[in-house]
């Protein structure tokens, strides 16, 4: 899902709040976060720049605006009615919003305080652990497991996609770089453009690891479940949802 960019004339739109996040979402999304200021921001709407300062208090309070507009553009329909299927449509449609915006991954990292939407989502998250009959222990254990996959994207400590570009280096060099780590070093070399592996596929590990998270939460759902229930057999608490 994408963000509609801001072009309609300063003159004909009143200069609102919500006008100047979606441009500044725009202008990151075409020139990077990097480009994002408050004078760069009042040529893109046509206005000067102290028009901005009457919606948005700086170039911090903008990027926290902007990231929440994009976070806000995640779906929540209603979920489906199995948790596990609804976590995995949440994480899907979430990272599509990510991939339109390739910028938000790392601010949203970097924020210290959690806007309306990251609240929003995250609550979304806790009501569909909640009908799975996960129990307020188990969820906040889940929202640590899952981290940032609710959100699209994950922060991962060896990200090997770079290798697989045609101008990564030679294996060679990946070798003499990596002397002394050999499995890595192997496995580096195995990821390159040529080698054994071929290039990461973002997608699919992302969907590889989402998975393998959501089958282990719902194994610990059931223990945790079979538990709870009575020596006769009859359960110890309404049957959930999934």
């Amino acid at each position: 899902m994408t963000l509609r960019q801001v072009t309609s004339p300063a003159g004909r739109q009143p200069l609102s709040r919500d006008r100047v996040l979606r441009a500044a979402v725009a202008l990151a999304d075409r020139e990077g976060i990097d480009a994002l200021s408050m004078r760069r921001l009042a040529q893109e709407l046509g206005v000067d720049a102290m028009a901005l300062y009457r919606r948005v208090r700086d170039k911090a309070d903008i990027v926290d605006g902007a990231t929440d507009t994009v976070i806000a553009a995640i779906g929540l329909g209603a979920p489906a009615h199995h948790w596990r299927t609804a976590m995995r449509e949440l994480a899907l449609a979430a990272r599509q919003v990510m991939l339109h915006h390739p910028w938000a991954p790392a601010v949203i990292t970097r924020r210290k305080h959690l806007g309306p939407a990251a609240l929003r989502l995250i609550d979304r998250v806790l009501l569909i652990l909640d009908r799975g009959g996960f129990s307020l222990e188990m969820s906040h254990h889940a929202l640590h497991v899952l981290g940032s996959r609710p959100l699209g994207f994950t922060q991962d400590p060896f990200d090997d996609s770079q290798s697989a570009q045609p101008g990564a280096p030679p294996p060679e060099e990946l070798t003499r770089a990596l002397a002394g780590f050999p499995h890595l070093a192997r496995l580096a070399i195995a990821a390159t453009h040529t080698g054994a592996l071929g290039g990461c596929d973002d997608d699919f590990e992302f969907e590889f690891g989402l998975d393998l998270i959501l089958d282990g939460l719902e194994q610990k759902r059931k223990q945790a479940r079979a538990h709870l229930e009575p020596t006769g057999g009859a359960s110890a608490k309404p049957p959930s949802r999934g």
